[in-house]
């Protein structure tokens, strides 16, 4: 049975794999519906495994700034047991930061990862370019407080680090804590449907005025 308390447990906007005659609650479908996590049935048990196993990838990218964090950070998260999706760079020669950002959103907005992170130099640019991706919430974290708030307040999906001013072993705790919090639901689930409707508003509204430019260009 899928309810409704399990589809709270998903990133908004990540599919959500269930086997093929599992019972769904009306709540369920209601939340996922809200939330655009597509209810998608599985044939067969190998489907429902395959399909799932992206729950324990992530996306991980860097431009030559964090190139070095990057590395030790792909150590650690395959030691710990993910999956890594390398989103680049794959050398320390100059690359452009929003390049390997929207990289990285695409992957965790198209369900291939379920969380991802990126780094530059301070962290702050590829913010920017990830929180440009509708259904991405990025959060640039720089000590413990502000990676177990952004999941816990914020149910941030992209986590952005300063390659150049953290600490290889201080880096590490960051993404520790942000992998290992949870997303605590109740007051702040409102706060982040708000947030999802201002997206979706303005994306309307970018529709709408595009629109009317091609009415107006005929």
């Amino acid at each position: 049975m899928l309810t409704e308390a399990e589809v709270k447990l998903l990133e908004a906007g990540s599919p959500c794999y269930v086997l093929k005659g599992t019972l769904i609650t009306a709540l369920a479908r209601e939340l996922a519906a809200s939330r655009q996590n597509e209810i998608i049935e599985c044939a067969t048990k190998e489907e429902f495994g395959s399909l799932r196993a992206p729950n324990r990838r992530i996306a991980l990218g860097a431009d030559h700034g964090g190139y070095l964090l990057k590395e030790h950070l792909k150590a650690f998260l395959q030691d710990t047991g993910y999956q890594v999706v390398d989103c680049g760079t794959d050398s320390a020669e100059p690359v452009d930061y929003p390049d390997l950002s929207l990289k990285v959103a695409i992957t965790v907005k198209t369900g291939q990862a379920l969380r991802g992170i990126m780094i530059d130099g301070v962290g702050t640019g590829s913010c920017i370019v990830a929180n440009k991706v509708p259904g991405i919430r990025a959060a640039h974290c720089y000590d413990r407080l502000t990676a177990r708030n952004s999941r816990e307040h914020n149910d941030a999906n992209v986590l952005t680090l300063g390659g150049q001013v953290l600490p290889l072993e201080h880096a590490t705790l960051i993404v520790s804590t942000w992998l290992s919090t949870a997303f605590s639901g109740g007051r702040h689930q409102r706060r982040i449907s708000k947030i999802e409707q201002t997206e979706q508003q303005f994306l309307k509204d970018a529709i709408v005025a595009i629109a009317g430019d091609c009415s107006c260009a005929l």
